[in-house]
């Protein structure tokens, strides 16, 4: 008899009126989902029909709500005025400001130029308005001219005229072509 009571006020207790609600989180403006995505991508930026770079992706990102495309596997073309390549950069990560149309690469970034000088970096910034590339982070450049590491960068698209910021390492490049 006490094992038949001890299992009529434990159904008892485990019937109450009292419902438990499960949590539910609705935090949607923090967590968009992409409005496209895709694989193997290409980009083209043009200005008045020329072209000015040409970006692939291995994985892109579009979210409407941030304005912003995310990638990874990143390779961008850099175009001079004759429409010929003069630079490639590579990076593991991007991400594409889709109202400046600005692009940034994170995580190894490589730019060659068409001379053969290259630029090295974790991060870099390409500013669409005046085709310029920067950052605040360590850089390395090296050409048939010259080795320079130091922190900060402002280029032009072409590696051709840079400025870093703060040297920390100069030598002439002993190396022939």
């Amino acid at each position: 008899m006490k094992y038949f009571t001890a299992v009529i006020l434990i159904l008892l207790f485990s019937c109450s009126e009292e419902k438990i609600k499960p949590i539910i989180e609705d935090d949607t403006s923090q967590t968009e989902i992409p409005s496209h995505e895709s694989w193997n991508s290409k980009i083209t930026f043009t200005n008045e029909g020329k072209i000015r770079a040409v970006l692939f992706s291995d994985h892109l990102k579009k979210y409407e709500m941030q304005k912003v495309t995310l990638l990874e596997g990143v390779k961008i073309h850099f175009y001079n005025s004759d429409q010929k390549i003069s630079t490639t950069l590579t990076s593991k990560r991007g991400k594409v400001d889709d109202i400046t149309l600005d692009m940034y690469a994170i995580d190894s970034v490589v730019a060659v130029n068409d001379s053969g000088t290259v630029l090295t970096t974790q991060e870099l910034k390409w500013k669409n308005s005046n085709e310029k590339i920067t950052t605040d982070k360590f850089v390395s450049i090296k050409s048939s001219k010259e080795i320079i590491e130091g922190y900060g960068l402002e280029s032009d698209q072409h590696l051709h005229n840079y400025v870093i910021f703060n040297v920390t390492y100069s030598a002439v490049n002993e190396k022939k072509k």
